[in-house]
C-alpha cells in the first residue's frame, strides 16, 4: 500500500526530530526539513545558536550525519545548519527554554510573565501561554493558568497563521503541560484588511503600471525611429559603396578591355612580320626554280642544236 509509505516516513521524521530536539537542546533545535536530491539528501537545521549546533571541527554535525545514515537509513545526507535570526518570536524553542527554567527550580509565574514581556518586544502581534498541572506545589491540586497579551486566533482556518508550541516540564512537585502561541508581526489576517485602502493600492499600482507602459511605448517609439534613421544613413551609406565599387569594376574592365586591345595588336604585328618574312621566303624559292628551269631550257637548246649539226655533218 502506498498509504504505508508516507506513514513510514511521517513517522521516522517525528522520531528524528525528537532524536534532534534531545541531541540539540542546547543549541536551541526548532524544526526540521528534508530535502531530496537525485545526488544527496538534504537536512536543514533551523536552530538558535549555530556554533553549539557545529561543534568543534563539525564534529556534531560528523557524528549526526553517521547516526541518520545508520540508525534512520537516510541515503547520503548532508546536514545545513541555518540560524534564527529572531528565537524570541519562535514558540518551541521558547516553549523549551521555559521547561528547562522550571525543572531547573525557577517559579513559573516569574518565567511566564518574563517570557512574555520578550516576546512582545520582539515585535509580535500577540501571546497566549498555558500552563496546566501541579502549580500549588505540595498537596495542591492540579489546576489551569493563562496570561494572554496583544491579539489571538484561537478557531477557524485563520488559526493556521499563528506559530503553536507544547512541551512539558517536570519539577519535583508533579508534571507541569506549557502550551505557547505566539502571532509573528508580518502576519495579515484576511479580517484585518482594508478593502478601501487595498482598492486605492490597486488602482495607484494600475495607474503606475499605465503609465511605465507609456514610458515603454514611447521609448519602443522613439528606438523606431532611431533604427530607422539608421536603416536611411545605411542604405545611402551601402549605395555610396556599391557606387564606388561599380565605378572601380567599370575602371578594372576598361584596363583590362585596354590591355586585351594592347595584346592583340602585339599579336597582329608579330602575324603580320612573320607573313611578310614567309613572303620574302617563298618569293626566293620561287626565283630559284625559275633559274633552274630557265638553266634546263637553255641545256636543250644547246642540245639540239648539237644534233642538228651532227646530222648535217
Amino acid at each position: 500500500m502506498i498509504e504505508r509509505t508516507f506513514i513510514q516516513k511521517n513517522y521516522n521524521k517525528m522520531e528524528m526530530e525528537n532524536y534532534l530536539s534531545k541531541k540539540l537542546e542546547r543549541a536551541g533545535f526548532s524544526k526540521l526539513e528534508i530535502i531530496k536530491t537525485p545526488l544527496v539528501t538534504r537536512i536543514v537545521l533551523h536552530v538558535a545558536r549555530p556554533g553549539l549546533a557545529i561543534g568543534k571541527s563539525g564534529s556534531t554535525i560528523k557524528q549526526l550525519t553517521e547516526t541518520l545514515r545508520i540508525k534512520y537509513e537516510i541515503d547520503n545526507p548532508q546536514i545545513e545548519i541555518q540560524e534564527i535570526k529572531t528565537p524570541n518570536l519562535n514558540a518551541k524553542i521558547l516553549a523549551e527554554k521555559m521547561s528547562s527554567m522550571i525543572e531547573r527550580g525557577f517559579a513559573w509565574r516569574s518565567v511566564s510573565y518574563r517570557t512574555v514581556k520578550d516576546i512582545m518586544s520582539a515585535g509580535a502581534q500577540g501571546v497566549e501561554l498555558v500552563f496546566k498541572g501541579k502549580l500549588a506545589g505540595k498537596g495542591g491540586r492540579k489546576r489551569k493558568q493563562r496570561v494572554a497579551m496583544g491579539y489571538m486566533k484561537k478557531i477557524g482556518d485563520q488559526a493556521k497563521y499563528v506559530d503553536t508550541a507544547k512541551t512539558a516540564a517536570y519539577p519535583k512537585a508533579g508534571a507541569i503541560g506549557i502550551k505557547l502561541s505566539i502571532i509573528h508581526p508580518d502576519v495579515v489576517f484576511p479580517d484585518k484588511i482594508d478593502v478601501k485602502k487595498v482598492i486605492a493600492e490597486f488602482k495607484g499600482v494600475k495607474e503606475e503600471a499605465k503609465e511605465q507602459e507609456e514610458v515603454a511605448e514611447t521609448k519602443t517609439e522613439e528606438k523606431k525611429a532611431d533604427a530607422k534613421t539608421e536603416t536611411k544613413e545605411t542604405k545611402e551609406v551601402v549605395a555610396k559603396e556599391t557606387k564606388d565599387e561599380k565605378k572601380e569594376e567599370v575602371k578594372e574592365d576598361k584596363k583590362t578591355e585596354e590591355k586585351k586591345e594592347g595584346l592583340l595588336e602585339k599579336i597582329v604585328d608579330k602575324v603580320e612580320d612573320v607573313v611578310e618574312e614567309i613572303k620574302e621566303d617563298v618569293e626566293k624559292v620561287v626565283d630559284k626554280v625559275e633559274d633552274l628551269i630557265e638553266g634546263k631550257d637553255d641545256k636543250k637548246a644547246d642540245a639540239k642544236t648539237e644534233d642538228k649539226v651532227e646530222e648535217k655533218k
